[in-house]
């Protein structure tokens, strides 16, 4: 494995790791490597400064980048940090979702139950819900699913 500093056309700096240059080189032709602060697909690797031992010396750890604010954060997964990529995934979900669908707020449950019976036009809708709400949905066949909401990437 091969690690990259890697920098978006808007000037955002993050890290990824490649099998080898060939796949960095094919994965970012395609278009599948996006940077996790704004979603942008045109990336290049960024400059950086090799990590030569000297003789006498064994190659030290370099310490880990201090943890980010508590407002910046990123949602764990199993004990884990949220990778940087799947935090971009989910908001484009999240971006999809807030243009092709209408909040409803608290409501999420009742309205659902309309839509599920005919009396409120059938469309996508988003808000919360209790997980005893969302069970009782799905006992009556009411498909919904919940959505990691992160923050939206222009912060």
């Amino acid at each position: 494995m091969i690690h990259y500093q890697l920098q978006c056309a808007k000037g955002h700096g993050f890290d990824g790791w490649f099998r080898d240059s060939a796949a960095f080189d094919a994965q970012a032709a395609r278009g599948l490597v996006e940077c996790p602060s704004c979603g942008e697909t045109s990336v290049s690797r960024a400059l950086m400064t090799p990590a030569v031992p000297k003789k006498s010396r064994a190659l030290a750890a370099p310490p880990p980048p201090p943890p980010p604010p508590p407002s910046e954060q990123p949602l764990a997964v199993a004990g884990e940090r949220l990778p940087d990529h799947v935090r971009a995934m989910l908001q484009r979900v999240r971006a999809e979702v807030e243009k092709n669908c209408d909040y409803v707020g608290d409501k999420f449950a009742e309205e659902a139950r309309r839509i599920h019976r005919g009396e409120s036009d059938a469309r996508g809708i988003y808000g919360e819900t209790t997980p005893d709400q969302a069970e009782a949905l799905a006992d009556e066949g009411i498909e919904v699913n919940r959505i990691p909401w992160v923050p939206r990437a222009d912060g």
